[in-house]
């Protein structure tokens, strides 16, 4: 079989590849961006094709270019990281956040299960399942809340989902650790509401103010559930989802 052959533009290889450092932390804010004539001779392209690059960057909001000063990563008010992102950081630096962000581990304890809770992991509602409350936080303040739900059977060999400490390489490279299990995959959906009153509260917005509201499935080799999580943040911050286009003609 012959090899496959990479045919995606040049310059979206080098978006992807800046964008990738960027949303695991490897580019934080404030850094600079490798200047045109530096990518340019990295990548074998044109100053042409590398400022279409930065430019695409910039379109992005993960960039800004300041007169004298070159290109720098602008992220810390713009970006929040979807769960395929945090997962895909985990499985690179053994690290859930990125430098600059923190959480806060506010309720870690079993619960009943909801009823939509219940339905992803294919148990009664009502059946125990482990309840853990985050905030994430950068040097700003909280900027996302989000709840994991875990299977009631992960709290004897992975006691630290009912503990309120971090957990510094996160919750899936914990269970990994302690079960062999590994996430493989991770599907985020998303909708738009009106922040709730406890939801205001805990990221600083005022109630009404518009939120970003999405659920996230991790799942093993095996499909089966690892975490099922539900978080929410505020307006004017991006998400961002990378795919390949197959077969377009």
């Amino acid at each position: 079989m012959a090899p496959s052959v990479d045919r995606t533009p040049v310059y979206l290889q080098v978006v992807k590849h800046l964008r990738d450092q960027i949303i695991k932390g490897e580019l934080k804010d404030g850094d600079k961006v490798p200047s045109v004539r530096q990518l340019a001779e990295t990548w074998g392209i044109s100053q042409a094709t590398a400022m279409k690059a930065v430019a695409a960057l910039r379109a992005d909001g993960l960039v800004e270019s300041i007169v004298g000063h070159g290109t720098v990563v602008r992220t810390k008010a713009t970006l929040h990281r979807s769960s395929h992102d945090r997962l895909s950081r985990m499985l690179s630096t053994g690290r859930i956040y990125t430098p600059g962000e923190f959480a806060v581990i506010s309720v870690s304890e079993m619960v009943p299960a909801p009823e939509h809770v219940a339905d992803t992991y294919g148990i009664e509602p009502g059946s125990p399942v482990i309840k853990r409350v985050r905030v994430t936080h950068n040097e700003e303040g909280p900027v996302s809340a989000s709840t994991s739900w875990f299977a009631a059977d992960l709290a004897e060999v992975v006691p630290q989902l009912l503990s309120t400490d971090r957990i510094i390489g996160g919750t899936a490279g914990v269970i990994m650790e302690a079960t062999g299990r590994t996430a493989q995959s991770a599907d985020d959906r998303m909708t738009v509401g009106a922040a709730t009153a406890e939801q205001a509260a805990a990221i600083g917005l005022s109630e009404g103010d518009p939120v970003f509201i999405g659920q996230n499935t991790w799942r093993d080799a095996d499909g089966d559930v690892i975490e099922f999580g539900e978080y929410f943040f505020g307006g004017g911050r991006w998400m961002r989802y990378q795919y390949e286009m197959q077969g377009q003609g």
